[in-house]
């Protein structure tokens, strides 16, 4: 036999002997014990459900405006001879007080000239009616001379009315907002002056959605309402929170094209805190962007959940009483940012899932903390 075929049987004899080797002493080893491994439900967190009563709040914002704003003009020529220490940026008025003075100079002239020619005319006009009454016939030349006078008199009329515009003030107390004109400036017919605006209440107006609308009390289109539903205004000053109080008074009546809005107004009396004993109350000032918390419509008998215990936007896992989920579908009335309130679906004494489960199937077994503390407890007494 050739020697390297010797050389590679022994290899296999060696090779063969170790396999049967190990394979014998796997014989001699014991089989692994084998645990059983328990399906373990999962653990979930459960609130029972209470029947409540809701005074629901809507939020909403909106920049503060004044209910009057007015740009003043000249309605006639001549020079500022007079300005009012008021009349600046920022100052205050009265209502009636004068602000701005035309020189009234030439109106006073005018004043006095038709006067004069209304005293000639009338007495033109009564010569012609003594005559008309002697019986000559002056038919004619009363008519002309009633003309006349009447004539006069309008001119009377125009002319104080133009000495009345040299003096400029408003039917309201109010705050300037710009000043565009001064002592000495020659001013003409349509010349723009400053711009004021009331102080005696603003307005700010509220954007509403339809679901929104639902859950505030808002008075008709086209009335006021004294008493509509109290806002709370919050904003900050000075790095501080500060809150107002309003109240809706009227609605727009239209929706937006663009946002589809509905535009509730409220009412903030004296936001500036001119009056006598609001002195101690922050101003409010106009332009400022706040926030509203309008009080809305108390609704009975609905059920308050977590927000985050929603599946979607009606879904909710109930627990029934072996410890089951249920997936069903329920009645949302409204929901925010951290709590839904249920108007059908579910009754008070159920019970809901309040831990987020990847993939929940009906039917599946939970275990609640409830059970979950029983259990460890019976083992500790064993």
């Amino acid at each position: 036999m050739p020697r390297k075929l010797q050389r590679y049987l022994l290899y296999l004899a060696i090779v063969s002997a170790a396999g049967g080797i190990a394979a014998f002493l796997g014989t001699l080893k014991p089989p692994p014990e084998k645990n059983e491994v328990d399906d373990i439900p999962v653990l979930v967190d459960v609130l029972e459900l209470e029947e409540t009563s809701a005074d629901f709040v809507i939020a909403s914002q909106g920049t503060v405006r004044p209910r009057t704003e007015t740009v003043l003009s000249a309605e006639v020529a001549g020079s500022l001879v007079s300005v009012s220490q008021s009349f600046v940026a920022g100052g205050t008025f009265e209502a009636g007080e004068e602000l701005l003075r035309i020189d009234p100079t030439s109106y006073e002239v005018a004043v006095e000239q038709a006067e004069a020619l209304l005293r000639q005319r009338q007495i033109e006009f009564d010569g012609a009616k003594s005559l008309r009454s002697q019986g000559y016939r002056a038919e004619a030349e009363f008519a002309s001379a009633a003309a006349a006078l009447a004539t006069a008199r309008a001119g009377l009329v125009n002319a104080r009315h133009n000495l009345e515009k040299t003096r400029i003030s408003l039917p309201y107390a109010g705050m300037v907002r710009a000043k565009e004109a001064d002592i000495g400036q020659f001013v003409s017919p349509g010349s723009r002056l400053g711009v004021v605006f009331a102080t005696d209440y603003a307005e700010v107006r509220l954007p509403l959605t339809d679901q929104e609308l639902a859950f505030v009390p808002m008075p008709p289109p086209g009335r006021r309402a004294a008493d509509g539903p109290a806002v709370t205004l919050a904003a900050n000053q000075r790095g501080r929170p500060v809150t107002w109080q309003a109240h809706i008074t009227r609605s727009e009546g239209v929706i937006d094209l663009q946002t589809r809005v509905s535009y509730a107004v409220a009412r903030i009396d004296d936001p500036y805190a001119l009056r006598s004993g609001n002195t101690d109350r922050t101003p409010l000032p106009m332009g400022t962007f706040v926030t509203a918390d309008i009080d809305g419509t108390t609704v009975p008998g609905v059920i308050r959940i977590p927000r985050a215990a929603l599946r979607g936007r009606d879904q909710l896992l109930f627990v029934d009483d072996e410890d089951r989920l249920r997936i069903r579908t329920v009645d949302v009335l409204r929901s925010d940012a951290d709590y839904a309130w249920l108007a059908g679906g579910a009754s008070a004494g159920e019970r809901i899932s309040l831990t987020h489960i990847d993939t929940p199937i009906n039917g599946m077994k939970v275990r609640t903390a409830a059970n979950a503390a029983a259990a460890s407890a019976a083992r500790a007494d064993r």
